[in-house]
């Protein structure tokens, strides 16, 4: 029964980490292995479980102790009000709808004896109730924001001093035999390690309407820094993790000043943001990234199966870096020409600027102002007028 149950396994084993798929012709695994230890080994990701823990816990930490107060010292708070209890009410909004039609509204209005208008209010307030407050998404974009700030920082350093920064041929000449020096090895299990705990934390963190977009990238991203590790094209690897970090930076800082209500400062970072993106996402990386990964390794050590996968995970990237380029055009090009975003393309924007809507609605103003709608405050681009990365 032990030979027959170790026959499978044996057999996926030798399938999983089979020479044809990972290593380039008339390479095997046993001349890695008499080369030491100062090469890539799958044993070593191990380190990255633990590591994506302790990163979690740094971040509850930071966030409790660091975010937060800073928050409160800007004047955000978590002010979110209770409505008033009326279980007719509650047992729509949970079983039927959040948003009654004008038909429902009068037919509650005439059970409950309430004016329409103050059940609106009521389904407006209980919608406000379950979203997350200002506070949380603070203190989570700025947890993010000095995590890439340091990790850029250590990033550009070792890139500096690396040869293939300044020639990427080298990220293939000699391959695999590479060795992997300290410093490279402590930024992929680092930044492994801040995306496993990115990809976990999704689940508990505010819901947003790219989530899915997000997990997949998540994914790619988890899959392609492995692989990556393992096939020991960590050179590459470090080009695109350093092009990806540079461009995420600006964003939790535009959603930082966003939230604090620093339209103009937020209004300058988010153009910046959407500047270095298109740069970098739809430039260099297919330019840069993807012109060494696809023909610069071709020339010089040809390709192989695992060679197909590895360039398979950066087109998937730059599929997404397509659609979030679009979504945040689009969004910018709305906002600098009616001022303002419909409610129907924001991801993570609060409802105050709705009870202003239709409050100015209810009360019968139509002085056609929509220039300067409920997202312009003095003139700026309002509360949520960049889409979530």
């Amino acid at each position: 029964m032990a030979t027959a149950a170790v026959g499978p396994l044996g057999l996926l084993w030798g399938w999983l980490w089979s020479e044809r798929f990972w290593l380039p012709q008339n390479v095997s695994w046993a001349d890695l292995e008499g080369r030491g230890d100062d090469y890539p080994r799958a044993r070593h990701l191990l380190s990255v479980y633990p590591l994506a823990a302790g990163i979690f816990s740094v971040r509850f930490l930071f966030e409790r102790f660091i975010a937060k107060p800073c928050a409160l010292r800007l004047g955000i708070e978590d002010n979110r009000s209770e409505v008033e209890p009326n279980a007719i009410l509650e047992k729509v909004f949970i079983s039927i709808t959040k948003n009654p039609d004008k038909k429902r509204l009068e037919g509650l209005s005439k059970q409950l004896d309430w004016d329409v208008r103050k059940i609106q209010c009521w389904f407006r307030h209980r919608r406000n109730q379950d979203k997350p407050p200002t506070l949380t998404k603070f203190c989570e974009s700025m947890w993010r924001l000095i995590f890439y700030l340091c990790i850029i920082c250590y990033g550009v350093i070792f890139l500096w001093l690396s040869p293939w920064f300044w020639d990427t041929r080298q990220c293939w000449y000699g391959y695999p035999f590479q060795p992997l020096s300290k410093g490279l090895f402590y930024y992929y299990i680092v930044e492994l390690a801040f995306y496993w705990s990115l990809m976990f934390s999704q689940f508990i963190d505010i819901k947003r309407k790219d989530f899915l977009m997000m997990f997949v990238h998540h994914l790619a991203t988890v899959g392609l820094i492995t692989f990556s590790y393992i096939n020991n094209m960590v050179r590459v690897g470090t080009l695109v993790l350093g092009l990806h970090d540079f461009a995420d930076c600006w964003l939790e800082a535009a959603k930082l000043a966003n939230y604090a209500k620093y339209q103009r400062l937020c209004d300058t970072l988010f153009v910046i943001f959407s500047v270095v993106f298109m740069i970098t996402r739809l430039g260099l990386f297919p330019l840069w990234i993807l012109n060494t990964t696809l023909f610069e390794s071709w020339e010089i050590i040809g390709p192989y199966p695992s060679w197909w996968f590895f360039n398979g995970l950066l087109l998937i990237l730059q599929v997404l870096h397509i659609i979030w380029s679009y979504l945040i055009a689009r969004t910018a090009l709305k906002a600098l020409i009616r001022g303002k975003v419909s409610k129907d393309d924001r991801s993570d924007v609060e409802s105050s600027s709705e009870e202003e809507d239709e409050a100015k609605n209810t009360k019968g103003l139509s002085d056609n102002n929509s220039g300067n709608g409920a997202n312009c405050v003095n003139g700026h681009l309002g509360d949520s007028y960049w889409a979530e990365e």
